[in-house]
Protein backbone atom coordinates (compact mmCIF):
# COMPACT_ATOMS: atom_id res chain seq x y z
CA UNK A 1 0.00 0.00 0.00
CA UNK A 2 1.48 3.34 -1.06
CA UNK A 3 1.67 6.29 1.31
CA UNK A 4 -0.88 8.24 -0.77
CA UNK A 5 -3.32 5.32 -0.82
CA UNK A 6 -2.84 4.84 2.91
CA UNK A 7 -3.69 8.51 3.52
CA UNK A 8 -6.82 8.25 1.36
CA UNK A 9 -7.92 5.17 3.30
CA UNK A 10 -7.36 7.03 6.56
CA UNK A 11 -9.54 9.92 5.34
CA UNK A 12 -12.27 7.48 4.33
CA UNK A 13 -12.13 5.70 7.69
CA UNK A 14 -12.43 9.01 9.54
CA UNK A 15 -15.37 10.13 7.38
CA UNK A 16 -17.21 6.83 7.84
CA UNK A 17 -16.79 6.93 11.61
CA UNK A 18 -18.25 10.47 11.62
CA UNK A 19 -21.30 9.31 9.63
CA UNK A 20 -21.71 6.34 11.99
CA UNK A 21 -21.61 8.75 14.95
CA UNK A 22 -24.24 11.05 13.42
CA UNK A 23 -26.55 8.12 12.62
CA UNK A 24 -26.13 6.63 16.09
CA UNK A 25 -26.58 9.96 17.86
CA UNK A 26 -29.65 10.90 15.81
CA UNK A 27 -31.28 7.53 16.39
CA UNK A 28 -30.65 7.66 20.17
CA UNK A 29 -32.54 10.98 20.32
CA UNK A 30 -35.36 9.53 18.21
CA UNK A 31 -35.45 6.44 20.43
CA UNK A 32 -35.59 8.53 23.60
CA UNK A 33 -38.57 10.49 22.27
CA UNK A 34 -40.25 7.23 21.26
CA UNK A 35 -39.67 5.78 24.72
CA UNK A 36 -41.23 8.83 26.37
CA UNK A 37 -44.27 8.84 24.06
CA UNK A 38 -44.91 5.10 24.46
CA UNK A 39 -44.19 5.15 28.17
CA UNK A 40 -41.68 2.31 27.75
CA UNK A 41 -38.94 2.32 30.37
CA UNK A 42 -37.09 -0.42 28.48
CA UNK A 43 -36.90 1.64 25.29
CA UNK A 44 -35.91 4.79 27.20
CA UNK A 45 -33.13 2.83 28.95
CA UNK A 46 -31.87 1.53 25.62
CA UNK A 47 -31.90 5.10 24.28
CA UNK A 48 -29.55 6.12 27.08
CA UNK A 49 -27.36 3.11 26.23
CA UNK A 50 -27.30 4.15 22.55
CA UNK A 51 -26.48 7.73 23.53
CA UNK A 52 -23.45 6.40 25.45
CA UNK A 53 -22.52 4.38 22.36
CA UNK A 54 -22.73 7.51 20.22
CA UNK A 55 -20.48 9.43 22.60
CA UNK A 56 -17.81 6.69 22.50
CA UNK A 57 -17.99 6.62 18.69
CA UNK A 58 -17.72 10.42 18.64
CA UNK A 59 -14.59 10.13 20.77
CA UNK A 60 -13.28 7.46 18.38
CA UNK A 61 -13.81 9.91 15.50
CA UNK A 62 -11.90 12.69 17.30
CA UNK A 63 -9.00 10.32 18.01
CA UNK A 64 -9.05 8.98 14.44
CA UNK A 65 -8.74 12.56 13.16
CA UNK A 66 -5.94 13.21 15.62
CA UNK A 67 -4.09 10.12 14.40
CA UNK A 68 -3.76 11.65 10.92
CA UNK A 69 -1.53 14.51 12.08
CA UNK A 70 1.95 14.57 10.63
CA UNK A 71 4.99 13.76 12.84
CA UNK A 72 6.38 16.69 14.81
CA UNK A 73 8.91 17.41 17.56
CA UNK A 74 6.69 15.88 20.25
CA UNK A 75 5.54 12.81 18.30
CA UNK A 76 8.37 11.91 15.94
CA UNK A 77 6.57 8.74 14.80
CA UNK A 78 3.33 10.63 14.21
CA UNK A 79 -0.03 10.38 15.95
CA UNK A 80 -1.23 7.00 14.63
CA UNK A 81 -1.42 5.50 18.13
CA UNK A 82 -4.32 7.87 18.89
CA UNK A 83 -6.38 5.67 16.57
CA UNK A 84 -5.40 2.65 18.67
CA UNK A 85 -6.42 4.57 21.80
CA UNK A 86 -9.83 5.18 20.20
CA UNK A 87 -10.18 1.46 19.56
CA UNK A 88 -9.20 0.73 23.16
CA UNK A 89 -11.85 3.06 24.60
CA UNK A 90 -14.57 1.80 22.25
CA UNK A 91 -13.72 -1.85 23.02
CA UNK A 92 -13.94 -1.19 26.76
CA UNK A 93 -17.36 0.44 26.25
CA UNK A 94 -18.43 -2.62 24.27
CA UNK A 95 -17.33 -5.04 26.98
CA UNK A 96 -19.05 -3.06 29.74
CA UNK A 97 -22.19 -2.66 27.61
CA UNK A 98 -22.33 -6.38 26.76
CA UNK A 99 -21.96 -7.37 30.41
CA UNK A 100 -24.77 -4.97 31.36
CA UNK A 101 -27.04 -6.41 28.65
CA UNK A 102 -26.35 -9.94 29.92
CA UNK A 103 -27.06 -8.82 33.51
CA UNK A 104 -30.35 -7.16 32.53
CA UNK A 105 -31.38 -10.17 30.41
CA UNK A 106 -30.72 -12.60 33.27
CA UNK A 107 -32.55 -10.27 35.65
CA UNK A 108 -35.66 -10.49 33.47
CA UNK A 109 -35.76 -14.23 33.94
CA UNK A 110 -36.68 -13.54 37.55
CA UNK A 111 -38.47 -10.19 37.20
CA UNK A 112 -40.47 -10.18 33.92
CA UNK A 113 -41.50 -6.77 32.56
CA UNK A 114 -44.50 -5.79 30.45
CA UNK A 115 -43.49 -5.25 26.83
CA UNK A 116 -45.26 -2.99 24.28
CA UNK A 117 -44.91 -5.20 21.23
CA UNK A 118 -46.26 -2.79 18.57
CA UNK A 119 -43.95 0.06 19.63
CA UNK A 120 -41.00 -2.35 19.77
CA UNK A 121 -41.65 -3.61 16.24
CA UNK A 122 -41.79 -0.11 14.73
CA UNK A 123 -38.67 1.11 16.56
CA UNK A 124 -36.82 -2.15 15.82
CA UNK A 125 -37.39 -1.87 12.04
CA UNK A 126 -36.01 1.68 12.03
CA UNK A 127 -33.19 0.63 14.37
CA UNK A 128 -32.11 -2.22 12.09
CA UNK A 129 -32.06 0.03 8.99
CA UNK A 130 -30.17 2.93 10.62
CA UNK A 131 -27.57 0.81 12.39
CA UNK A 132 -27.11 -1.51 9.38
CA UNK A 133 -26.19 1.57 7.31
CA UNK A 134 -23.66 2.62 9.97
CA UNK A 135 -22.27 -0.92 10.21
CA UNK A 136 -21.81 -1.05 6.44
CA UNK A 137 -19.93 2.26 6.40
CA UNK A 138 -17.47 1.04 9.04
CA UNK A 139 -17.07 -2.51 7.71
CA UNK A 140 -13.77 -1.92 5.87
CA UNK A 141 -11.77 -2.60 9.07
CA UNK A 142 -8.75 -0.54 7.99
CA UNK A 143 -7.68 0.11 11.58
CA UNK A 144 -8.20 -1.29 15.07
CA UNK A 145 -10.26 1.80 15.85
CA UNK A 146 -12.56 1.16 12.90
CA UNK A 147 -12.85 -2.51 13.88
CA UNK A 148 -14.04 -1.48 17.33
CA UNK A 149 -16.53 1.05 15.92
CA UNK A 150 -17.80 -1.53 13.40
CA UNK A 151 -18.25 -4.03 16.22
CA UNK A 152 -20.22 -1.37 18.06
CA UNK A 153 -22.50 -0.91 15.05
CA UNK A 154 -22.82 -4.67 14.61
CA UNK A 155 -23.88 -4.93 18.25
CA UNK A 156 -26.68 -2.42 17.63
CA UNK A 157 -27.81 -4.13 14.40
CA UNK A 158 -27.95 -7.54 16.05
CA UNK A 159 -29.56 -6.04 19.13
CA UNK A 160 -32.38 -4.49 17.11
CA UNK A 161 -32.80 -7.67 15.05
CA UNK A 162 -33.24 -9.47 18.35
CA UNK A 163 -35.79 -6.87 19.46
CA UNK A 164 -37.68 -7.23 16.15
CA UNK A 165 -37.58 -11.04 16.12
CA UNK A 166 -38.42 -11.26 19.80
CA UNK A 167 -41.29 -8.76 19.57
CA UNK A 168 -42.89 -10.62 16.66
CA UNK A 169 -42.42 -14.00 18.36
CA UNK A 170 -43.73 -12.74 21.69
CA UNK A 171 -46.74 -11.13 20.03
CA UNK A 172 -47.87 -14.52 18.75
CA UNK A 173 -46.63 -16.78 21.56
CA UNK A 174 -46.77 -14.60 24.65
CA UNK A 175 -43.43 -16.11 25.74
CA UNK A 176 -41.63 -12.98 26.97
CA UNK A 177 -38.35 -14.76 27.82
CA UNK A 178 -37.50 -15.02 24.10
CA UNK A 179 -36.17 -11.45 24.32
CA UNK A 180 -33.82 -12.29 27.19
CA UNK A 181 -32.52 -15.50 25.62
CA UNK A 182 -31.70 -13.85 22.29
CA UNK A 183 -30.17 -10.83 24.05
CA UNK A 184 -27.75 -13.06 25.97
CA UNK A 185 -26.66 -14.82 22.76
CA UNK A 186 -26.01 -11.53 20.93
CA UNK A 187 -24.24 -9.94 23.91
CA UNK A 188 -22.07 -13.05 24.28
CA UNK A 189 -21.05 -12.84 20.59
CA UNK A 190 -20.17 -9.14 20.90
CA UNK A 191 -18.32 -9.70 24.18
CA UNK A 192 -16.15 -12.43 22.61
CA UNK A 193 -15.19 -10.25 19.62
CA UNK A 194 -14.63 -7.14 21.76
CA UNK A 195 -12.20 -9.05 23.98
CA UNK A 196 -10.45 -10.41 20.87
CA UNK A 197 -10.10 -6.89 19.45
CA UNK A 198 -8.87 -5.59 22.81
CA UNK A 199 -6.20 -8.31 22.83
CA UNK A 200 -4.97 -7.15 19.40
CA UNK A 201 -4.92 -3.54 20.63
CA UNK A 202 -2.78 -4.44 23.63
CA UNK A 203 -0.48 -6.35 21.25
CA UNK A 204 0.09 -3.12 19.29
CA UNK A 205 0.56 -1.00 22.43
CA UNK A 206 3.09 -3.52 23.79
CA UNK A 207 5.03 -3.59 20.47
CA UNK A 208 4.22 -7.23 19.77
CA UNK A 209 5.20 -8.58 16.34
CA UNK A 210 2.13 -8.02 14.10
CA UNK A 211 -0.03 -11.15 14.03
CA UNK A 212 -0.11 -11.26 10.23
CA UNK A 213 3.69 -11.26 9.89
CA UNK A 214 6.17 -14.08 10.42
CA UNK A 215 9.46 -12.84 11.84
CA UNK A 216 11.15 -16.10 10.86
CA UNK A 217 9.92 -15.88 7.25
CA UNK A 218 11.09 -12.25 6.91
CA UNK A 219 14.46 -13.18 8.40
CA UNK A 220 14.84 -16.05 5.90
CA UNK A 221 13.97 -13.82 2.93
CA UNK A 222 16.45 -11.14 3.98
CA UNK A 223 19.16 -13.75 4.60
CA UNK A 224 18.88 -14.89 0.96
CA UNK A 225 19.92 -11.47 -0.35
CA UNK A 226 23.38 -11.77 -1.98
CA UNK A 227 26.12 -10.06 0.03
CA UNK A 228 24.41 -10.35 3.44
CA UNK A 229 26.94 -12.02 5.72
CA UNK A 230 25.13 -11.74 9.05
CA UNK A 231 21.89 -10.34 10.44
CA UNK A 232 20.81 -9.67 14.04
CA UNK A 233 18.68 -7.36 16.20
CA UNK A 234 15.70 -7.83 13.91
CA UNK A 235 12.64 -6.17 15.47
CA UNK A 236 9.19 -5.61 13.98
CA UNK A 237 6.30 -3.72 15.52
CA UNK A 238 3.15 -1.93 14.39
CA UNK A 239 2.27 1.68 15.02
CA UNK A 240 -1.50 1.26 14.69
CA UNK A 241 -2.19 -2.28 13.48
CA UNK A 242 -1.82 -1.24 9.82
CA UNK A 243 1.56 0.56 9.50
CA UNK A 244 4.49 -1.72 10.38
CA UNK A 245 8.08 -0.76 11.25
CA UNK A 246 11.31 -2.74 11.30
CA UNK A 247 14.85 -2.23 12.61
CA UNK A 248 17.81 -4.55 12.04
CA UNK A 249 21.59 -4.86 11.96
CA UNK A 250 23.32 -6.34 8.93
CA UNK A 251 26.92 -7.29 8.27
CA UNK A 252 28.14 -6.72 4.72
CA UNK A 253 31.13 -5.35 2.85
CA UNK A 254 31.00 -1.53 2.60
CA UNK A 255 30.97 -1.53 -1.21
CA UNK A 256 27.82 -3.73 -1.23
CA UNK A 257 25.79 -1.93 1.45
CA UNK A 258 23.92 0.57 -0.74
CA UNK A 259 22.92 -2.18 -3.17
CA UNK A 260 21.82 -4.49 -0.36
CA UNK A 261 19.79 -1.75 1.34
CA UNK A 262 17.78 -1.22 -1.87
CA UNK A 263 16.98 -4.94 -2.15
CA UNK A 264 16.09 -5.13 1.56
CA UNK A 265 13.54 -2.35 1.19
CA UNK A 266 12.05 -3.96 -1.92
CA UNK A 267 11.79 -7.29 -0.09
CA UNK A 268 10.08 -5.70 2.92
CA UNK A 269 7.45 -4.03 0.71
CA UNK A 270 6.04 -7.50 0.03
CA UNK A 271 5.07 -7.53 3.70
CA UNK A 272 3.63 -3.98 3.60
CA UNK A 273 6.61 -2.71 5.62
CA UNK A 274 7.57 0.70 4.24
CA UNK A 275 9.52 2.11 7.17
CA UNK A 276 12.82 0.29 7.76
CA UNK A 277 15.83 1.36 9.82
CA UNK A 278 18.89 -0.61 8.71
CA UNK A 279 22.24 -0.39 10.48
CA UNK A 280 25.16 -1.85 8.53
CA UNK A 281 28.35 -3.21 10.08
CA UNK A 282 31.52 -4.12 8.24
CA UNK A 283 32.85 -7.71 8.37
CA UNK A 284 35.47 -6.73 10.95
CA UNK A 285 33.24 -4.40 12.94
CA UNK A 286 32.13 -5.48 16.38
CA UNK A 287 28.49 -5.00 17.35
CA UNK A 288 28.41 -3.06 20.63
CA UNK A 289 24.93 -4.16 21.68
CA UNK A 290 25.01 -6.06 24.98
CA UNK A 291 23.09 -9.14 23.79
CA UNK A 292 24.77 -9.42 20.39
CA UNK A 293 26.75 -12.62 19.77
CA UNK A 294 29.26 -10.95 17.48
CA UNK A 295 30.79 -13.09 14.73
CA UNK A 296 34.13 -11.28 15.06
CA UNK A 297 34.53 -12.82 18.52
CA UNK A 298 34.58 -16.33 17.10
CA UNK A 299 36.79 -15.38 14.18
CA UNK A 300 34.13 -16.08 11.56
CA UNK A 301 30.62 -15.13 10.55
CA UNK A 302 28.11 -17.01 12.69
CA UNK A 303 24.98 -18.51 11.10
CA UNK A 304 22.24 -15.99 10.47
CA UNK A 305 19.61 -17.70 12.58
CA UNK A 306 21.77 -17.42 15.71
CA UNK A 307 21.43 -13.66 15.80
CA UNK A 308 17.78 -12.94 15.07
CA UNK A 309 16.37 -11.81 18.44
CA UNK A 310 12.62 -11.35 18.77
CA UNK A 311 11.37 -8.97 21.44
Amino acid sequence: MSEKKSKNNSNKVSKNILIAFLLNFGFSIYELIGGILTGSVAISSDAIHDFGDAMSIGLAYVLERKSRKEPDEQYSYGYARYSVLGGLITSVFLIIGSLLVIYRAVERFFVPVEIAYDGMIILAIIGVVVNAAAAYLTSGKKSLNQKAVNLHMLEDVLGWMVVLTGAIAMRFTGFSLIDSILSILVAGFILFNAIKNLKNIFGVLLDKTPVNLSLEKIREDLAKIPGVQDMHHLHIWSLDGAHHYITLHMTAKPQRQAEIKKVVRETLQKYDIFHATIEFEGPEEKCLAKDCANPVDSGQNAPLHHHGHQH
